[in-house]
């Protein structure tokens, strides 16, 4: 820890920017300050920890609102005087309860709102649209697929057949379930990812795009489970 604190270019006030940005849709929260004891104590407690110029002390995030930053990855810029905190963001980052400090925007001529105040430690992401990612993956699995490139893992999967993929499914299912029992939110998004890969590369197997499990899903939509299960029959 010691290598990486006497790294950093802390300014003439002992200072260092700290920019915190969302780890679950990177959007960007905040941006503080911190000393060289801040980001220690970040480091130590896994959580952040900032220096407040207008009452010249240390403080955690959080520690009388609740609204606590987990820190999940700690970068720094390649002038070593910024840093970055990537962070699982409980409630809202922001005093004034919205889930980012940049909620206003300046928009031809005028200030606007573009985000509402959260309530409580709900949390309301803006994520992009990112719907042709699955058709992405596929298309790059049935190159793998065909080509069977040497040192490819997928290509692995393919060479040895349907009994490999179809235990990586199950293994990938355990880990999901592993992590929601966990109640740790960053893992169920990391090993759900896993899931739906291994699952691409099952429909890759058999030739399925994955446009229908989505064509299933809007057939499915606004049909009661029952009467779904019963019509199956």
């Amino acid at each position: 820890m010691e290598n990486f604190l006497n790294m950093l270019k802390f300014d003439n006030r002992g200072l260092i920017p700290v920019i915190v940005v969302d780890f679950y849709n990177n959007e960007v929260l905040m941006l503080a300050w911190a000393n060289k004891e801040a980001v220690k104590k970040t480091i130590e407690t896994g959580f952040a920890h900032y220096f407040s110029r207008s009452r010249q002390k240390l403080w955690k995030k959080g520690e009388t609102s609740g609204h606590t930053q987990k820190i999940k990855r700690i970068l720094f810029d390649c002038d070593e005087d910024t840093l970055m905190y990537v962070v699982e963001q409980k409630g809202a980052a922001c005093h004034t309860n919205h889930r980012s400090c940049f909620f206003r925007e300046y928009y031809r001529g005028s200030i606007r709102e573009i985000a509402p105040v959260i309530e409580g430690d709900d949390i309301i992401y803006d994520l992009e649209e990112k719907h042709d990612i699955l058709r992405k993956i596929y298309n790059l699995l049935l190159e793998r697929k065909q080509t069977l490139p040497q040192n490819s893992y997928t290509a692995t999967l393919f060479k040895t057949g349907d009994d490999k993929i179809l235990k990586k499914v199950a293994e990938e299912t355990a880990e999901v379930i592993i992590a929601a029992k966990n109640n740790e939110k960053s893992e169920i998004v990391y090993e759900a990812a896993d899931l739906i890969f291994h699952l691409l590369v099952l429909f890759a197997q058999k030739e399925l795009p994955p446009e229908a499990v989505l064509e299933e899903l809007s057939r499915r939509f606004g049909i009661s489970g029952k009467f779904e299960k019963e019509t199956r029959q």
